[in-house]
């Protein structure tokens, strides 16, 4: 096996000031989410010009992080597990909390000799390899929180860069909480450098401090009959991999805001002439993007006529439910969308616009009563979603545009680029990131099999959507 070009070279534990301790429990939306990996997420960066050495580099960013995780001090906790008994003192199921304590965070120094920014983002190319060993906790699932750090960023130095990846238990949040405690800490960072004054970064955080606890009693995982044996602990349900995964190619495919007001135009006039004026008057670049993405998936899969195929991404919570959950809500609040189940010959021939129209059907029969729904069937009967195991006839969208990630500027200036890493990833998945640009670009890291993405190479109408990539300037 060839080594990694990417060395470890330190690693620290950070941890928030004293407080009171403190036990955040999880939700269903968290709980469900023990049996996926870690998120994986990193930023790639110009060289600072601020900074006389490296590790002076990595000292400012792990002040910085003191300081938020000031705030955000679930991020430095560690899962607990409670039992939970009957008045005959039988085990009848378990709960799982932040058990805030003030564990700490972890921070890791590393060095990859001879790696530049063109090897981590080249042009028109498979995500390469070596961008995996630019994260930690690779073959880590949420449950293992309980023992390890809940927050884990490697800070790599690069022949002509840094690379910054971020590793978070998805069951202490969703993208959008995690992205605000990202973006919470870059502001610190900057703060510190126009004014490293002690205290400077709980002033910055001072008005914005978001809720952290979850309303109601915890959420007891049992089993449905009493003749069943309890679940005394949730080990039991953690879907591991036990086989090596397929083979994968990952791209990050760009889409420019012309491009997708086309596709969306398209979708609309396809629409308009099948005489579905709401569907048309509705239609979104959401809706474009992800039909030519299911469409074009189908084809690339060479899915059998008959063969029942179903689109799905995660959506958002706060704003649907009744009454709203705060913006700055800090946990989970996602559940996965679906469209309904189609043959795969009649999604092909029903066309664009269709497909469109299928998934903004979807995605507005989100409402307040089907996410109350969903919570409690899943209470009824739990279930830890494992992403690697999602249906082979299924893709799926997470992530999103909406993030603010380039807004991470950590004082020496905006980000490069974003990837992903290797967590979370099978065939059929794509994860949407805002492009550089702004404007409403996004960008697209599409994860197939090989013989899955060289069909998708070949796809005509697909590559006629994409975007010439734009290569970031790292002077």
């Amino acid at each position: 096996m060839q080594q990694s070009p990417v060395q470890v070279v330190s690693r620290r534990i950070v941890k928030p000031p004293p407080r009171p301790r403190e036990r955040v429990q999880l939700t269903t939306w968290d709980l469900s989410l023990l049996s996926a990996d870690y998120i994986q997420k990193g930023l790639l960066f110009a060289p600072p010009p601020c900074f006389s050495t490296f590790t002076h580099l990595v000292d400012h960013l792990q002040a910085a992080l003191a300081d938020a995780i000031a705030t955000y001090y679930p991020v430095a906790g560690r899962l607990a597990i409670d039992r939970h008994h009957d008045d005959e003192g039988h085990v009848v199921g378990c709960s799982v909390s932040v058990d805030c304590a003030g564990q700490g965070v972890e921070v890791l120094e590393a060095v990859a000799d001879g790696v530049a920014v063109a090897d981590v983002v080249p042009p028109d190319a498979d995500v390469p390899s070596v961008v995996r060993s630019l994260f930690p906790l690779n073959e880590a699932v949420n449950y293992d929180g309980h023992e390890r750090p809940l927050f884990v960023v490697q800070v790599t130095q690069l022949a002509d860069g840094v690379f910054v990846g971020f590793v978070y238990n998805h069951a202490l949040s969703d993208g959008t909480a995690f992205w605000n405690f990202i973006n919470a800490w870059a502001e610190i960072a900057r703060a510190r450098l126009s004014s490293p004054a002690p205290g400077g970064g709980a002033r910055v955080l001072a008005s914005r401090t978001p809720p952290f606890s979850r309303a109601g009693r915890p959420t007891v995982v049992a089993r449905r009959r009493r003749s069943c044996s309890p679940y005394a602990d949730i080990e039991g349900l953690i879907a591991r991999p036990t086989l090596l995964p397929p083979p994968q190619r990952d791209r990050m495919l760009h889409f420019s805001a012309e491009s997708l007001a086309a596709l969306k135009e398209h979708a609309r006039q396809e629409l308009l002439a099948a005489g579905d004026t709401a569907g048309a008057a509705a239609v979104t670049s959401f809706q474009a993007l992800s039909s030519l993405l299911w469409r074009c998936f189908v084809r690339a899969r060479r899915t059998a006529p008959d063969q029942e195929v179903v689109f799905r991404a995660s959506a958002n919570n706060r704003g649907r439910l009744r009454p709203p959950l705060p913006a700055e809500y800090f946990g989970n609040a996602i559940n996965a969308v679906s469209t309904e189940a189609v043959r795969a010959s009649e999604l092909l021939a029903r066309g664009h616009g269709w497909a469109a129209a299928a998934v903004g059907r979807a995605v507005a029969a989100h409402t307040d009563a089907g996410i109350r729904a969903l919570a409690a069937a899943w209470a009824a009967k739990p279930g830890l979603l494992a992403f690697r195991l999602f249906d082979p006839n299924a893709m799926f969208i997470s992530s999103s545009p909406r993030f603010d990630m380039y807004g991470c500027d950590f004082g020496w200036g905006k980000a490069l680029a974003v990837r992903g890493g290797k967590a979370n990833k099978y065939d059929g998945k794509v994860s949407l990131f805002p492009g550089r640009e702004g404007g409403g670009s996004i960008d697209a890291e599409v994860v197939l099999t090989p013989e899955h993405m060289v069909a998708l190479e070949q796809d005509d109408e697909f590559w006629a959507a994409v975007s010439p990539d734009v290569q970031p300037a790292t002077k």
